[in-house]
């Protein structure tokens, strides 16, 4: 099976991994740049995957209350609706400027999360996550 992640070239602070669509979206919202419509779809999107895309439980193989998070999620490469509502998001972010590129492995790494339509792994030093 291979997995799919939707990434900018912006590193997330936790994880030191190049950041999310989501995180990167996010960042959009706080500074106040979106656009009325790109607002919506965001709403649209963000309530789309709340109902069809349950939250992981873990972003870290340690147990330890204060471990650092710092898994990734992928979706499964037959997640195909999920992967399409990215590809809406990742729109939003071209237009700010902002380059998405979607990466695939078969090695996310270690899984630490894992249900129907994603895992969450600490990658492994060549997953280039």
């Amino acid at each position: 099976m291979a997995f799919v992640r939707f990434v900018i070239q912006t590193n997330d602070p936790n994880s030191g991994r190049r950041q999310g669509l989501f995180q990167a979206l996010a960042e959009l919202e706080e500074r106040g740049v979106l656009r009325p419509h790109e607002r919506r779809t965001c709403a649209q999107a963000y309530e789309w995957f709340r109902r069809n895309l349950r939250k992981p439980r873990s972003f870290a193989r340690s147990s330890k209350p204060r471990a650092k998070n710092v898994a990734v999620s992928w979706f499964k490469d037959t997640a195909l609706r999920h992967i399409q509502r990215m590809w809406a998001i990742a729109e939003i972010l071209k237009a700010h400027g902002i380059a998405v590129q979607m990466i695939r492995t078969d090695r996310p790494g270690y899984v630490v999360y894992e249900d129907e339509y994603q895992v969450t792994a600490e990658p492994f030093g060549d997953t280039g996550a």
